[in-house]
C-alpha cells in the first residue's frame, strides 16, 4: 500500500492580521459627499417620475406607464393571496369542539417555542386526547406556519385574513388562549373573511 503523509496545514489568517475591506474604495467614494449627492440623486429621480406619471394619468396618458402608490392602510389594503399566513384559530367538529387532540407536533415543530399545550383525556373517550390549555404567545411567534404543516388533523390553521395587532399593554395581553382560538373559527364562519377583517381594523380607523 502506498505510504500516506500528513501535510500540516497553515492557517491563512491569524489573529495579528488585520482586517481587510472586500473592495476597496476609490478616492470619488471616499470623499463621501459624491456618494450623498448620487443617493439623492436616485431618491429624487423616483420621486419626480412617480409624480409626473401620476399627473398624466390624471389627464388620461401614458396609461402604459405604472407608478409606485401608497396604500393608505387601514382604509384601504392591498389584496392578500390566499396563502397569507394571518393569525392563527383552532378548527371545531360538527359538535362544536376542539378539533386538537393534543398531539404536541405544532408545539415540537416550531422554531418560536411559543405554543403551549396542556393534554388532558375525554371521560368518554379515554383513547383520544384534547388540549386542557392551548396558548399562543404572538410576540414570540414569527408566523412561519410549520405548526399547521404539522398538524396531522387540521386543528389549527392560519387563513383568518387578518394580520397581528395591538392586544393590549402587557404581555400577557398578547397569549391567545384556546376559546379565543376557538372563537376566532366561530367568526370567520359567521361572518366570513371580510367581515372578521373589518372587525379586527375597525379600532385602528380614526375619525
Amino acid at each position: 500500500m502506498p505510504s500516506q503523509s500528513i501535510v500540516a496545514l497553515k492557517p491563512q489568517f491569524s489573529l495579528e492580521t488585520p482586517m481587510k475591506r472586500i473592495e476597496e474604495m476609490t478616492l470619488w467614494e471616499r470623499l463621501y459627499f459624491p456618494e450623498v449627492i448620487r443617493g439623492l440623486m436616485v431618491t429624487g429621480y423616483r420621486f419626480w417620475r412617480n409624480l409626473t406619471v401620476h399627473i398624466l394619468h390624471k389627464l388620461g396618458l401614458a396609461r402604459r406607464l405604472q407608478a409606485a402608490i401608497t396604500v393608505q392602510y387601514p382604509d384601504e389594503r392591498a389584496p392578500y393571496p390566499d396563502t397569507f399566513r394571518g393569525r392563527h384559530r383552532l378548527t371545531l367538529k360538527d359538535d362544536g369542539t376542539v378539533q386538537c387532540t393534543a398531539c404536541f407536533l405544532c408545539a415540537t415543530a416550531c422554531p418560536a417555542e411559543c405554543i403551549y399545550i396542556q393534554a388532558g383525556e375525554y371521560p368518554d373517550n379515554p383513547v383520544e386526547k384534547y388540549p386542557i390549555r392551548y396558548e399562543i404567545d404572538t410576540l414570540r411567534c414569527i408566523y412561519c406556519g410549520f405548526c399547521v404543516e404539522a398538524c396531522p388533523c387540521d386543528a389549527i390553521r392560519m387563513d383568518s385574513g387578518t394580520h397581528p395587532g395591538n392586544l393590549g399593554f402587557s404581555r400577557k395581553d398578547f397569549v391567545e388562549d384556546k376559546e379565543v382560538l376557538m372563537q376566532r373559527s366561530r367568526e370567520l364562519a359567521e361572518k366570513g373573511k371580510e367581515g372578521l377583517y373589518e372587525e379586527y381594523v375597525k379600532p385602528y380607523r380614526h375619525v
